[in-house]
């Protein structure tokens, strides 16, 4: 009986000694966390998808208050979350438009051919391996449904043989990217309607006998648009979304519309006499002369020729231009 009595007091006794020495050592060689990590980490959605280059929303929220991220580095939060990070850092938040992901490929099944047949694991990535996968082209998309998989917000879909984002699902994780054997999704700005919807590097002769609805470089975007928003590099049109007015020039012009616009959606500038005072800075600034009238007179917009741009509007000193 001694015996145990014994051994419980001797443990009891291990127990208390150990339990302070943890509990001196916990306060001695604590490491102070920054109250503002863990309102931050409350603050962000708790996603943790990775989409802003750090592991996790807690990683994310260390590197924000370590001032090795921006206040607005969430993508999946948008400017909500980032409104309410800043006001825990005590900063402002600098939003810009969101950029969404965007799948540069119109092979369809009925535009894009097919050189062989795949069997096998339904990825894209192990079809690649295969001779590039079953496309003709090398460098449209295999329509397999890995990035579909890697999506944690239901934005993807196969449709017709290619994958397809719905922008207002995307939060722009980057996860569809970074599985895309073919590189064949990209980033655009939320509004951007106006995109070259191709990735082909081959010559214009090679890209038609492969895809109908492929760039084949022959360069007539690049010498419509009016804002130089179009460049040729090497046999494929860029569009520098900071230039382009989405006036759609470059959808029309496109002999094999591998630019996207729905032109139905083109909206004309309206002059409300009443507020026109005859300044004539919207006549000098519309790049296609599609407004008349003279120096202290009325203006009129001529429909036929609008082209949409709005350029009119945001240099009319009265506000006497709406787009509609």
């Amino acid at each position: 009986m001694s015996l145990i009595l014994n051994s419980v007091v001797s443990l009891g006794a291990m127990g208390l000694l150990f339990g302070s020495g943890l509990a001196y050592a916990s306060k001695k060689f604590a490491v102070e966390v920054d109250p503002r990590v863990e309102a931050i980490n409350e603050a962000l959605p708790g996603a943790n998808c990775g989409g802003c280059g750090y592991p996790g929303c807690g990683g994310l929220a260390n590197a924000i208050v370590a001032g090795e991220a921006p206040v607005n580095g969430c993508p999946v939060g948008g400017s909500d979350t980032a409104a309410k990070v800043a006001e825990i850092m005590g900063q402002v938040s600098q939003d810009g438009e969101k950029t969404v992901a965007k799948v540069i490929c119109k092979g369809t099944c009925n535009n894009a051919k097919e050189k062989s047949e795949y069997y096998g694991i339904n990825d894209c990535r192990a079809a690649a391996l295969v001779s590039g996968g079953s496309k003709s082209c090398q460098y449209g998309c295999l329509g397999l449904g890995t990035c579909v998989n890697v999506c944690q917000f239901g934005a993807i879909t196969i449709k017709d043989g290619i994958a397809s984002i719905d922008k207002d699902k995307c939060v722009s994780c980057g996860k569809c990217l970074e599985v895309c054997p073919k590189s064949v999704i990209d980033w655009v700005p939320y509004s951007q309607e106006v995109v070259v919807e191709c990735n082909s590097e081959e010559f214009g002769k090679d890209v038609k006998s492969k895809c109908s609805v492929g760039c084949i470089g022959c360069g007539m975007c690049a010498k419509a648009c009016p804002f130089g928003a179009i460049t040729m590099e090497g046999k494929l049109a860029k569009i520098d979304y900071t230039k382009c007015t989405q006036c759609m020039i470059c959808t029309e012009k496109c002999p094999t519309k591998a630019i996207s616009g729905e032109l139905s959606k083109r909206k004309k500038a309206s002059i409300e006499e009443e507020k026109c005072v005859g300044c004539t800075i919207c006549k000098k600034k519309c790049p296609v002369e599609a407004i008349e009238g003279e120096l202290k007179k009325k203006h009129v917009v001529i429909e036929e020729k609008c082209i949409g741009c709005g350029e009119c509007a945001k240099k009319c000193p009265k506000g006497a231009i709406k787009m509609k």
